[in-house]
């Protein structure tokens, strides 16, 4: 069983575990979670990548004696680096309730990474 949300306050899991961890699933289950507004993510990102070509290229224009003329062409990638957090398995967690900790103690703070990649192309003066 997988489960996916979306949630803009994070806090909010604990009741949600809580129920998976009370239902009668055998399965392993994980819980992956994403950015609530990954197209904002990914412009920034782009713009980061964009501004750091466009450094390279000013840098290569001056070492050539040169000055950076418009942008040519470019192409752009973007990544998420999106983790599921793995959950116990439910028939062990069942077994173990008087012991195990609450479903929420085994989550930490993650960082959910957006990258780009752009390549670009100047012309030269």
């Amino acid at each position: 069983m997988n489960v996916s949300l979306k949630l803009k306050d994070f806090t909010k899991i604990a009741p949600i575990v809580q129920q998976l961890s009370d239902g009668d699933i055998t399965d392993e289950q994980s819980i992956s979670y994403t950015l609530a507004d990954i197209d904002a993510a990914k412009t920034k990102a782009v713009e980061d990548a964009y501004r750091r070509a466009r450094a390279s290229a000013e840098a290569v224009a001056r070492a050539g004696g040169r000055t950076l003329g418009e942008l040519s062409y470019a192409s752009v990638d973007t990544f998420e680096n999106i983790r599921p957090m793995p959950m116990q398995p439910m028939a062990r967690m069942s077994a173990m309730a008087q012991a195990a900790p609450a479903p929420t103690e085994q989550f930490s703070p993650q960082t959910t990474s957006v990258t780009a990649h752009v390549n670009a192309m100047f012309t030269l003066k």
